[in-house]
C-alpha cells in the first residue's frame, strides 16, 4: 500500500509513496450529543520519512511541510487544498480532497539510531468548508 500527499498554495508541496508511511483519517464529532451534531470536523494525520538527497536526487519536501506550519494565521496561504491519496495494487483506494485546510500540528523527529528523520502532519479542514471535503476511490491510477 502506499500513499501520496500534494498540497496546493503559493507554493505546491508533493510526497510520494516513499516518504509517506502512514495515513489516518478521523471525523471529529462531539461526544456529549445526543442527536446528530453539526459541529463537525475532520482531521488527516501523515506520518513519514525524512529522506536526504543522495547521488544527485532531490530532497524531499517535508522541509516545505515545516515552513507551511509556521505561516501565521493572519495570512491567507495559511489555508491550502491538500489531496491524499491511498494507493494499492494500482488502484486509488481512497483519495480524500480537503480545499482549506490548515496545520494544526507539525513534528520532526530524528535519532542517531535509526539513521533517518521521521515526520507527523496533523491537518484540518476549516470548520465553514467542511462540506466541500470529498471522498473518492475505487478506480484505477491512470
Amino acid at each position: 500500500m502506499g500513499f501520496t500527499l500534494k498540497v496546493e498554495g503559493n507554493t505546491t508541496i508533493e510526497l510520494g509513496t516513499t516518504s509517506i508511511t502512514g495515513v489516518k483519517v478521523s471525523t471529529d464529532i462531539p461526544q456529549d450529543s445526543n442527536a446528530r451534531s453539526t459541529d463537525l470536523g475532520s482531521t488527516i494525520t501523515v506520518t513519514g520519512k525524512i529522506l536526504t538527497a543522495v547521488d544527485g536526487d532531490p530532497f524531499d519536501a517535508t522541509r516545505q511541510l515545516g515552513l507551511w506550519a509556521l505561516v501565521p494565521a493572519e495570512n491567507s496561504d495559511c489555508y491550502r487544498k491538500v489531496t491524499v491519496e491511498v494507493i494499492a495494487a494500482s488502484q486509488v483506494v481512497r483519495k480524500y480532497s480537503y480545499p482549506n485546510a490548515f496545520v494544526v500540528d507539525y513534528k520532526e523527529d530524528y535519532g542517531d539510531v535509526e539513521g533517518i528523520g521521521t515526520f507527523k502532519l496533523i491537518m484540518k479542514q476549516k470548520k465553514d468548508k467542511m462540506a466541500q471535503v470529498s471522498v473518492e476511490g475505487g478506480y484505477s491510477i491512470n
